[in-house]
């Protein structure tokens, strides 16, 4: 069992190594190519950058690769041709790329504070992820009065559960939900 996995170790780090020894060795070509295609170099590196992270999460397989910068190139090949078939469709469907001078321009313009926008999203995100996990009979209750605008009375119709029932699980769900909250605001 031991020598299994020093075995292993040591096969993790030779395949580390031939990465390492690929990614120096092939980088500078790759990045050439992808510049070839029009794309910017932080655009290019992020696209290398891909595909090694991708090699490195698939380790275990460069020990079995006879010509790993052959390989590497052919992963490279494959993530360039899905990057110009996602720009072709977005081009096709009117998406426009805009410059980032030009957003924060419109942005200033606007009044609008991306910070404050990104914290509201969060946020909002971190009261529906709050909402999901409640007990499903408490959520239900919050989503017809805050979302459907009902009042207990007409949940109590609809539902046949007594107006004290869905006050006490209003209740726990608020309590859950600022507890969530809290826990959101104090990360």
């Amino acid at each position: 069992m031991k020598t299994m996995t020093h075995n292993r170790c040591a096969e993790n780090t030779d395949a580390s190594s031939r990465l390492e020894q690929a990614y120096k060795s092939e980088k500078p070509r790759l990045m050439a190519r992808v510049r070839a295609a029009g794309r910017s170099l932080e655009e290019a590196e992020d696209l290398v950058h891909d595909v090694y992270a991708e090699t490195l999460a698939h380790l275990p397989l460069v020990a079995g690769i006879r010509n790993l910068p052959a390989w590497i190139n052919t992963l490279f090949t494959r993530r360039l041709i899905d990057a110009w078939r996602h720009e072709k469709v977005r081009k096709a469907s009117g998406e426009t790329t805009v410059a980032e001078e030009t957003l924060r321009e419109i942005i200033k313009g606007a009044g609008v504070d991306p910070q404050e926008a990104y914290v509201r999203d969060c946020l909002v995100e971190a009261l529906n992820d709050a909402l999901r996990v409640l007990p499903a009979a408490q959520r239900r209750v919050v989503e017809a009065q805050v979302f459907g605008g009902w009042t207990f009375r007409e949940i109590a119709e609809a539902t046949g559960e007594s107006i004290d029932t869905l006050t006490a699980r209003k209740r726990y769900a608020l309590r859950n939900l600022s507890r969530a909250l809290r826990h959101w605001i104090d990360r």
